[in-house]
């Protein structure tokens, strides 16, 4: 079984309705319990960073998280909550993240060229840079949608794939059982179903 952490922030009703389209089982609960028990954690978020790292202290999860991860738990962040699994996040002042990944979250101002839009909305192309089994069911060049104005940078160590926007910026990220994606695979159509499959089957 998957829990989808739920601290607040975002409509999940879409990324539940993505796993049960591919046979995952899949909750979305803020109970302790039913993430302890858990195979597999996805962490979600849509929003200002600092902003969904308090609301993870003030419920609790982000202890749980951790203590979940020592173990050896699969964990997927999706956009912000990628960005969450970082050590630090400079959105509106700077913020600690969970420090699961060596990393900071930055602005796309100033990286990206000054006529690029942002946020940056729309399908891009996935530039593959490591093996990994989640994107054992998918191909160099698959295209995903992203909705993001900030990317995370210096994480070398965990980098899995960019996507180009003028530059190329971080699109997905894996190290152990830590695993993120700046995308939304519940909205990337079959690539997506396919990305989200490939973590199911860890």
């Amino acid at each position: 079984m998957i829990a989808i952490m739920d601290y607040g922030v975002g409509n999940l009703f879409s990324l539940v309705s993505s796993l049960k389209s591919i046979g995952a089982e899949a909750v979305v609960t803020d109970r302790e319990e039913v993430i302890a028990a858990a195979d597999k954690i996805i962490l979600p978020g849509v929003g200002a960073f600092g902003d969904a790292r308090r609301k993870l202290a003030e419920t609790g999860m982000d202890k749980l998280i951790l203590e979940e991860a020592k173990k050896g738990k699969p964990i997927m962040g999706i956009c912000l909550g990628m960005q969450l699994l970082f050590e630090k996040g400079y959105e509106y002042g700077v913020h600690e993240g969970l420090g699961l990944l060596k990393g900071e979250v930055v602005s796309m101002q100033g990286v990206v060229p000054a006529d690029y839009k942002i946020p940056h909305i729309g399908w891009n192309g996935l530039i593959f840079k490591k093996e990994n089994p989640l994107f054992r069911y998918i191909q160099d060049g698959d295209h995903v949608y992203f909705v993001h104005s900030y990317y995370a940078k210096n994480c070398d160590e965990s980098l899995l794939a960019t996507a180009e926007y003028g530059p190329e910026l971080t699109a997905a990220v894996a190290k152990d059982n830590i695993y993120g994606c700046q995308f939304h695979p519940e909205k990337s159509g079959s690539v997506g179903l396919n990305i989200l499959r490939g973590f199911a089957d860890l």
